[in-house]
């Protein structure tokens, strides 16, 4: 907000400068003087400025969302370095980037489950991006290599259900999956797992999310969790385009 202030009577400073035949006649700290006087004179000048630069910072970041989505939708929806659940033909993709010690993940997975469940026709694409601990670098990395074991999906939603995911609960769940655990070990230092990792930082920078879970549903960038009425809205909405 204190940005959004300088930047408002930096802007002011500059109408009084440029747009006033008589600027020549007023030092600087004048006109920032009179700036100032007309926003305690008129505090509704101040609140009107300050949305309108709040609308034209929303709507620049809209447009670079736009363009770095359509950019990037191919990574995003077809990246053959990441799980797909659901239907892998299904004519609306949706694609998550999670946590697994996100507990906003952890309450959105429930409907994440259920809508491909009760919708037969979703892609549903996960991004593992592991922000908020080493616990989360160490399960993600886990998930990714139990794909060469064809128990990714098993590995995800046993993971979600941890109330914390570190290494010592994450071998314990492996095992209790029955994974090779020496396989699992040595897949999870595979160099496809590390590019997924990084793509799915490189993507939500793109994309402007800064946390998770994170949703890409047809043309829309859906930040946090959703219920999963509002999940069913974005995909239909998808389908119509």
């Amino acid at each position: 907000m204190f940005a959004i202030l300088k930047t408002t009577v930096l802007t002011l400073v500059v109408i009084f400068s440029t747009a006033t035949a008589w600027a020549a006649d007023f030092s600087k700290e004048d006109i920032k003087q009179l700036a100032l006087e007309a926003i305690l004179e008129n505090p509704e000048i101040l609140t009107q400025a300050i949305a309108i630069l709040q609308q034209r910072e929303e709507q620049a970041q809209a447009a670079g969302a736009s363009v770095a989505l359509e950019r990037y939708r191919d990574q995003l929806e077809r990246d053959p370095n990441a799980p797909v659940l659901g239907n892998p033909d299904g004519d609306v993709t949706v694609v998550e980037f999670f946590d697994y010690n996100c507990p906003y993940c952890k309450r959105a997975a429930e409907s994440v489950r259920t809508l491909i469940e009760t919708d037969g026709n979703i892609r549903l694409v996960y991004r593992e991006w592991p922000i908020l601990s080493e616990g989360s670098i160490f399960a993600a990395r886990a998930a990714l290599a139990a794909r060469e074991q064809g128990k990714y999906e098993e590995m995800h939603w046993a993971l979600m259900s941890l109330p914390r995911a570190d290494e010592n609960s994450v071998l314990f769940t492996a095992r209790k999956l029955g994974l090779d655990m020496e396989k699992l070990q040595k897949d999870m230092k595979a160099p496809e797992i590390e590019a997924h990792i990084v793509l799915s930082s490189e993507l939500t920078q793109a994309l402007g999310f800064n946390g998770t879970p994170s949703f890409v549903i047809g043309n829309e960038l859906i930040p946090g969790a959703v219920p999963l009425e509002q999940l069913q809205e974005y995909v239909k909405a998808a389908r119509e385009e």
